[in-house]
């Protein structure tokens, strides 16, 4: 049975390059453009893991994270940043995510998380 990993971008052209990296290492994804999407299809399918974009309109990949952990604790999220995460003032306190992925990401990025993971 093929794990499942829910892709969370408003940019397509991300989501789709996250999508097909990810089936070079058989993993099935589904996509959403919007922090509202995911939570809707998490209600609806088995996932594994989320990767969310953290800079979204209307809800933040920190939100999404916040609101994913409260209804789904073991749930892995992993953080998608265009900027150095280390002095972001957006990871003080709170809910820590389980990884990060900055832009631009290699293929053995992905197969890290992948393996520490899942």
């Amino acid at each position: 049975m093929s794990k499942k990993i829910l892709i969370v971008d408003d940019n397509p052209n991300m989501s789709s390059l996250l999508t097909e990296m990810l089936e070079i290492y058989d993993y099935d994804s589904v996509r959403t453009s919007s922090g509202e999407e995911a939570l809707n299809e998490l209600n609806k399918n088995n996932f594994s893991l989320v990767i969310t974009d953290m800079k979204m309109p209307k809800m933040t990949g920190m939100e999404l994270l916040e609101k994913v952990k409260e209804k789904y604790p073991k749930m892995p999220v992993v953080l998608i940043s265009g900027y150095s995460l280390l002095n972001s003032n957006e990871m003080d306190g709170g809910v820590k995510p389980d990884g990060f992925l900055s832009k631009p990401f290699l293929m053995s990025d992905i197969e890290k998380l992948l393996n520490t993971l899942l």
